[in-house]
C-alpha cells in the first residue's frame, strides 16, 4: 500500500517499504552528488539503503552542482 511522504516541501506518494536509496534511484539522482535530510536530521550515505521511509516522513534532498 502506498504511503505519503514530503519531499522537498511537496507531498509525494511512495511505495510502502521504500528506502531512501530506492527513492534516490526512482528520482534518477546520483547518490554521490546529493545530501539527504530525513525528519530534520542529516542521514549519512551508509544508512540510505537500510532506512525505510515511514508515512509522513519529511525528506530533503540537496544536489551538489559543480561549476567555477
Amino acid at each position: 500500500m502506498p504511503i505519503e511522504i514530503v519531499l522537498n516541501g511537496e507531498t509525494r506518494i511512495a511505495p510502502d517499504g521504500q528506502t531512501v536509496l530506492g527513492l534516490l534511484e526512482q528520482l534518477e539522482l546520483d547518490p554521490a552528488r546529493v545530501a539527504v535530510e530525513l525528519d530534520r536530521r542529516i542521514l549519512k550515505q551508509p544508512q540510505w539503503a537500510e532506512t525505510v521511509l515511514r508515512p509522513g516522513a519529511e525528506v530533503e534532498v540537496v544536489q551538489f552542482v559543480g561549476g567555477g
